[in-house]
Formats: structure tokens, C-alpha cells, sequence
């Protein structure tokens, strides 16, 4: 069989995450129109009968502005290390610029097969895909220039079927029933900072992490206390919201979610509290990653 990795790498809002959900057929990483909403390297592992396919969705890279951008950049870059091919996610509604040549010019050092996902196809004309799909092509420094629409599913299934031509053969790393490495705990968080994202405008989603406390279950249903951290209590007021109608919110959205995903009635206690600069420490940064994912930022 075909067994192998593949590295999703963009800017942010390339459609990363979108694409890997639309993959997997599972929700897999959460996803939103804020930049930074991937913040860990998701490995979500597709078996088939022909294949195994581990594939890595990554932070979108950015310039940073606090120990967190960087942490996220970090993460993004060493997910190529040792994968077989790159995805590297264009958004065709935009033009190629500097941040996507600064993404390219990293991408290039690793010397491995480069597929350009030219994403948001259908927000295009026929007539306006041809010309910048001409333009990409010229360049030559790409294996494979395959146009998709993530959200839609267009052209998912030629994606998957070319990059299995170019796998190398191989037994399963993975058991075939296996579809992520990461603990259930990491998905209950990142389902609540979904809801955050939808809820939340402006400096407040860049500004949350959650962390589970505590999770409790039984036959009949789970329990799970969280606390959603911020860095100033002008913050801590907008997540609760007039009269606590904003958190609530927050907390609904996320249990219906959860209660999807796990199967039971999820009773879901939300606790928002002030964790002044968290951003901008590397120790309060891997405490968080580290109980949430068993892992550190600079591992």
C-alpha cells in the first residue's frame, strides 16, 4: 500500500483547514474567517484499502506580534520536516503577495514535492481561474497545480487520487481505525474556541485559550468545567456578555457540538478568567498546549 505524509502550509485563511475536514469527511480542525485559528499541528490519519495518509494541518504563517505568532510560525515550518509532499494553500481570490512568496520561499528549502491547492475556485470565473492558473504554472517551481474548492469538495477526490501517485510504498503506521493522534480533551477545547471565534469580533479571539479542568463521566452523560483564559478583564466582560447572555451562547453552541460528537448529554460549565499576558510566555504557553495535547510548543 501507499503510506506517507503531507504538510498543509499557507497564509491564514488559505482554506487549510477546511480542505482536511472536507478530506477526512469528519470535523477534524475547527474552522473560521479569524486568522490564527488553527494553533496546533493536527495530524489526521486517512485510511483506505490503496493507502495511508497522514496528513498535518498547520498554524497559517503570519507575521508575529507576540511569543504566540511565533510559537504558531514555528509549528507550521517544522510540520514539513521528514513528509513527502507540501500542500501549499493559495486563496484565488487574492493576489499572490508578499506573505505568500515569504510561505513559498520557506517551503522551497525542503526540497520535497510541492503541490499548490489553488483554493476558492469557485469564487472565480472560468475565464479568471485560466489566467492566474497560466501565471502559477510559469513559474516551474511546482509539482503538481491542482485547483480546488475546499468548502464545496470540488476537485478533492483528483487531489487525493495524484497524491497518491507520488506516495512511496509502505505498511501502515497507524491503526486503520485511527484518525488523529491527539486526545479527546484537545477537541473539547478547540470546539469551544469555535465558538468563541463565531461569537467574538476584533482583538478577542487572539486573546482566548481554554483549558479543560476538569471531565467527568458517566453511563448516562459527561460533565466538563473549562476555564476560557484572556488577558484583560475588559475582555473577561465581553466573552460573559450583558446580563452572562454572551457565554451562554458560547456554552450552547459548543454543547451541541460535543454532544454530536460524544454521543451523550454534555453538561458544560464555562468559567472565563483573567490570565494577564499569556500570549507572550513561552512557560504559560506549553502549560496550556501540554495539558490540552500531552505536548509542548518547542518540542
Amino acid at each position: 500500500m501507499k503510506v506517507g505524509f503531507v504538510a498543509l502550509i499557507g497564509r491564514p485563511n488559505a482554506g487549510k483547514s477546511t480542505l482536511l475536514n472536507q478530506i477526512m469527511k469528519d470535523k477534524i480542525s475547527i474552522v473560521s474567517d479569524k486568522a490564527q485559528t488553527t494553533r496546533n499541528s493536527i495530524k489526521a490519519i486517512l485510511s483506505t484499502e490503496e493507502s495511508q495518509i497522514i496528513f498535518i494541518d498547520t498554524p497559517g504563517i503570519h507575521k508575529p506580534l507576540h511569543e504566540l505568532g511565533k510559537q504558531l510560525n514555528k509549528t507550521a515550518v517544522s510540520a514539513m520536516d521528514g513528509v513527502d509532499i507540501v500542500y501549499f494553500l493559495l486563496d484565488a481570490t487574492k493576489p499572490f503577495g508578499s506573505g505568500d512568496q515569504f510561505v513559498l520561499d520557506l517551503v522551497k528549502k525542503e526540497h520535497i514535492p510541492i503541490f499548490l491547492i489553488f483554493n476558492k475556485i469557485d469564487l472565480l470565473t472560468r475565464e479568471q481561474m485560466i489566467v492566474k492558473l497560466t501565471e502559477l504554472n510559469e513559474t516551474q517551481l511546482f509539482s503538481e497545480i491542482i485547483p480546488v474548492s475546499a468548502i464545496n469538495n470540488d476537485n478533492v477526490e483528483t487531489l487525493l487520487k495524484v497524491t497518491n501517485s507520488y506516495l512511496p510504498e509502505g505498511e501502515a503506521l497507524y491503526p486503520t481505525d485511527m484518525i488523529t493522534e491527539y486526545p479527546e480533551q484537545f477537541f473539547i477545547t478547540e470546539i469551544i474556541r469555535e465558538q468563541i471565534l463565531i461569537s467574538t469580533s476584533e482583538e478577542i479571539p487572539h486573546s482566548v485559550a481554554i483549558v479543560i479542568d476538569s471531565f467527568k463521566e458517566d453511563k448516562q452523560s459527561i460533565l466538563i468545567q473549562a476555564s476560557i483564559l484572556v488577558e484583560r478583564d475588559s475582555q473577561k466582560s465581553i466573552i460573559i456578555g450583558k446580563q452572562g447572555q454572551k457565554i451562554k451562547a458560547i456554552g450552547s453552541g459548543a454543547r451541541v457540538i460535543l454532544e454530536k460528537r460524544l454521543g451523550k448529554p454534555i453538561y458544560l460549565d464555562l468559567i472565563v478568567k483573567e490570565e494577564k499576558n499569556w500570549r507572550n510566555s513561552t512557560q504559560k504557553l506549553n502549560a496550556i498546549n501540554k495539558q490540552n495535547t500531552g505536548s509542548n510548543y518547542d518540542e
